[in-house]
Parts: structure tokens; sequence; C-alpha cells
């Protein structure tokens, strides 16, 4: 857990990967991560501690 919160803020694109896969989610997280590095992070925290496997 401790593991993908750091890669949430190191790279969010890969954190929301290993939650949701290739899903619109990751898609929607790659496009926030260009467009800000914030909005990418707080968005893959959000699946994180969500824990859903959508």
């Amino acid at each position: 857990m401790v593991l993908i919160i750091i890669l949430c803020i190191i790279f969010p694109p890969l954190a929301a990967y290993l939650q949701v896969r290739l899903s619109t989610h990751f898609r929607v997280n790659i496009l926030l991560t260009i467009l800000g590095g914030v909005p990418g992070m707080v968005h893959a925290l959000w699946h994180v501690f969500s824990d859903r496997k959508t």
C-alpha cells in the first residue's frame, strides 16, 4: 500500500494503472497528469483510497 502511495506522487499513471488497468479512469489520469501533476496525483490517490477496481 505504501509503495502505491509513493507511486501516486512520483508517477500517477502507473499507480492508476495498477488500480484500474486499461480503463477510462487510467486514460483520464494520463490526461490530468499531462495538464498538471497535482490533478493526476489527486486522481490516483482517490483511486487508491477508494479501493475500487473499476
